[in-house]
């Protein structure tokens, strides 16, 4: 098992995941252990004058006037994470809350936090371990950091609380002190700051947007391999994906988009039984679709390179800076607001609505007659079996769901902390819908794959290769409609399969 080195400065979306996942292990580097010494060094010296500075010996908030006697800083970190542990509704997977641990340690790796070493050593031991703090999704405002979850997260550090432990395959709930004994770890002691430095960060947000970010890369290929599909099977046209096109307005994402499904479609015989035929145009959902599709490829581009700074990024307040000379200086900032990561997750949210709602209208074409030359919803028997028939209804009913979550989450501002803290990304909420948006598209997607295989199983001429390879690979998952049947378990399976990168193998 590889092992990834924790620096502050390098760590990549799918280092974090593999991590979190369990097949990479972690280790703090020797040069941020270096720099986050230099760090503490420079809170002891706060700690042990009498120079009053915010995060280390005042208040937090609206309360950051106030100011703590020496003796109970260890208190007062303590106290900060136990009464902001009070998120609620539905716990994190326990895989996104490593994933969250990972990206905070990576945050504090960076070494101007002024936090220990040993709390990002105790972290990644509970990563490599899979021990995961239990932590309730909901608290979080996306701005003065991920304050509730984090603190969640920490409480499981401080053998507080309860922990998700990965044993013999599967995820057992225990006391977070027994899940650290068992690994062999020690619970942290909070000294001045550390508490702050644990919650005080974008890392639930950014752990939802990795998710997300991974997932949509994955489903825009798939988008370009559905319509690929799609347009066999209603033999459409494929001169709209005639580079000369693109090429005349060279936007990045449509010009991939548009080459990949000229891949897919190369050496067809479809096309060549239909040269002679009277249809001019397909609809929009054919023939626009790497117009559609391209701008989602060009939002990912941009979304990944603003999320691969943040996750190497120290997003708590205050910030410790130590110059060549040892010199440091205590500042007060904002990288803790979370308002990049949201306004992602918004366009994200819209995206999935997008590339859903085209490829339900390709469903609708597959399975009507008129344009795919076939037996109405591909059923074998028409009137005595509905065939697909309402598997373009789920996906229709999936763009509702879709519809209601492109409603941006930046939009519902609430000022907080007696007005201190008076402006907010509801980020937190944003990446999480993303994320789900990206897991209903890939259902939609899926069943377009099984209506269009359907539907090419009907035509005698071959498709193009790759649409051969993709059409294989879906029969690997779903069976021929011999009959009418339940295909609940084969739609799902199938969306697994996709977010699972299984179909990316198919192009070696």
């Amino acid at each position: 098992m590889r092992e990834i080195a924790i620096d502050g400065e390098s760590l990549t979306l799918e280092q974090a995941l593999a991590i979190a996942k369990g097949s990479a292990t972690a280790s703090l580097s020797a040069s941020s252990r270096g720099k986050m010494q230099q760090s503490r060094e420079a809170v002891d010296k706060v700690v042990a004058s009498d120079e009053v500075v915010y995060g280390i010996n005042t208040g937090f908030g609206a309360l950051s006037s106030v100011s703590i006697d020496k003796d109970e800083l260890e208190i007062l970190q303590t106290n900060l994470v136990r009464s902001h542990a009070c998120g609620i509704g539905k716990r994190m997977d326990p895989e996104s809350v490593l994933l969250m641990m990972v990206i905070r340690a990576n945050s504090l790796a960076k070494g101007v936090s002024g936090a220990r070493p040993e709390l990002v050593e105790l972290m990644l031991s509970m990563a490599n371990s899979r021990i995961a703090p239990v932590v309730p999704r909901i608290g979080s405002l996306g701005a003065s950091g991920d304050l509730a979850p984090l603190s969640h997260m920490t409480m499981g550090m401080m053998g507080e609380g309860d922990c998700l432990r990965f044993v013999e395959g599967e995820w057992c709930c225990i006391d977070s002190l027994t899940a650290l004994e068992e690994a062999y770890l020690t619970p942290i002691k909070l000294q001045a700051k550390e508490g702050l430095s644990l919650i005080n960060g974008t890392s639930q947000m950014c752990a939802y947007l990795i998710r997300t970010v991974l997932n949509m890369e994955i489903l825009t290929l798939v988008a370009d391999a559905s319509i690929a599909c799609s347009l066999e099977a209603i033999r459409g046209s494929h001169k709209p994906f005639d580079k000369r096109i693109h090429e005349s307005r060279p936007q990045f994402g449509q010009s991939i988009s548009a080459a990949r499904i000229s891949e897919l479609l190369s050496n067809s015989q479809i096309v060549l039984s239909h040269v002679d035929c009277d249809r001019v145009q397909d609809a929009y959902c054919f023939r626009c679709s790497p117009q559609v599709h391209g701008p989602v490829i060009d939002l990912l581009r941009e979304v990944r390179r603003m999320l691969e700074i943040e996750i190497n990024s120290a997003t708590d307040n205050p910030l410790v800076f130590v110059d060549s000379k040892g010199s440091a200086e205590i500042i007060s900032g904002g990288n803790f607001h979370g308002q990049n990561l949201a306004l992602a997750s918004d366009s994200i949210a819209i995206a999935c609505h997008e590339l859903a709602s085209i490829s339900e209208r390709r469903i609708n074409q597959i399975l009507d007659p008129n344009w795919s030359g076939q037996k109405a919803f591909l059923a074998e028997n028409e009137g005595l079996e509905s065939g697909l028939m309402i598997v373009q209804y789920v996906a229709a009913a999936v763009i509702a769901e879709l519809h209601l979550l492109a409603n941006p989450a930046t939009t519902s501002n609430i000022p907080v902390s007696m007005g201190k803290e008076d402006h907010v990304s509801m980020g937190a909420t944003g990446t999480y819908r993303a994320m789900q948006s990206s897991l209903l598209l890939s259902q939609v997607l899926a069943n377009e794959l099984i209506c269009s295989t359907e539907a090419l199983d009907g035509i005698d001429e071959a498709p193009g290769g790759g649409v051969s390879k993709v059409t294989a690979w879906v029969r690997s998952h779903v069976g021929k409609l011999d009959g009418d049947r339940s295909l609940t378990v084969e739609c799902e399976n199938l969306s697994e399969a996709i977010l699972n990168g299984d179909i990316t193998s198919i192009f070696g």
